[in-house]
């Protein structure tokens, strides 16, 4: 293990930050010293949060030739701080060397922060992550909360890895399809296509209640109005949850800014309503039904 420093002293931090800048100004500085760049690297434990934070863009600003100091300390720097400001950095150079050592950092450090940026820069480095992020979802071993961070990093990766996304819908795993599901929704919100929109109304059959209920989430945000159908026969589920998705999704959708004939929408609810024996399901109902009367008569006056 590398022997770090454990106290910076600011005069210090000053001048090498100063020394360097000016280096790079010059273009005289040595991407290949070491030892100057494990400075930097220490230096982001400044107690000045502004110091840190320029240390990291000039490291971010050096590129690869920082990934290893960066990477040694991310794996082994008793201060969580420097740790923390190692992970952001390495989000801003996005080196694919990276990814071991954040995917261990992600799954295994003991500071939350560290865990939260190490999954961001995974994310950032985009496709290469894709597998290792599945296989987290679909482990028992690993906390709601790492694997929260897994899903969010899979949707932050998005467009960039769609075909492989897309091909997870089937995954046996509930985590990894309910994670790709909110993935595929930020995809059919960024490159709205219909391979995207034909997944997640399909969703809406899936054996997992949370699938279902992310699917007709996604759908309701997109305002996607193909899949109206097939919501209003989510509203007749055997899952009281999934029919109260279904009731929020199209209440979501019938008062979009560009709404469908709105008793394409109000029927359905109205007659789910008259079958409906599930108080919080039927309070959802009533809401749907008089917002979107609410939007209908808007429209009468525009």
């Amino acid at each position: 293990m590398t022997d770090f420093q454990t106290a910076i002293d600011p005069a210090e931090s000053d001048a090498l930050l100063q020394t360097v800048r000016e280096q790079m100004a010059l273009e005289t500085f040595n991407p290949n010293d070491s030892e100057l760049l494990k400075k930097m690297v220490e230096c982001m434990g400044d107690s000045r949060g502004m110091m840190r934070l320029s240390f990291a863009e000039t490291l971010g600003s050096i590129g690869k030739p920082a990934t290893p100091s960066l990477l040694e300390a991310l794996a082994h720097h008793p201060n969580p701080v420097v740790r923390r400001a190692s992970a952001k950095t390495l989000t801003l150079i996005c080196d694919p060397v990276a990814l071991p050592s954040l995917l261990e950092a992600f799954l295994h450090d003991e500071d939350t922060v560290v865990k939260g940026s190490s999954a961001a820069a995974l994310a950032q480095l985009g496709e290469p992550s894709v597998p290792h992020l599945l296989e987290v979802l679909a482990s028992p071993k690993y906390s709601e909360n790492t694997k929260g961070h897994a899903a969010w990093a899979l949707a932050f990766i998005g467009s960039k890895a769609k075909e492989s996304l897309y091909r997870e819908i089937t995954s046996d795993s509930v985590e990894v399809r309910a994670a790709v599901v909110g993935a595929i929704a930020k995809i059919a919100r960024e490159e709205p296509e219909e391979a995207a929109f034909n997944l997640l109304v399909n969703a809406l059959t899936d054996a997992a209640e949370t699938v279902r209920i992310e699917a007709a989430s996604a759908l309701a945000n997109a305002a996607y109005k193909p899949a109206i159908p097939n919501l209003v026969e989510l509203l007749h589920h055997a899952s009281w949850e999934s029919r109260k998705a279904a009731a929020l999704a199209l209440m979501k959708i019938g008062v979009s800014e560009y709404p469908p004939e709105f008793s394409v929408v109000l029927e359905p609810l109205a007659s789910a309503l008259n079958q409906e024996s599930e108080a919080q399901v039927r309070q959802v109902l009533q809401l749907a039904i008089s917002q979107i009367e609410k939007k209908s008569g808007e429209e009468e006056w525009d």
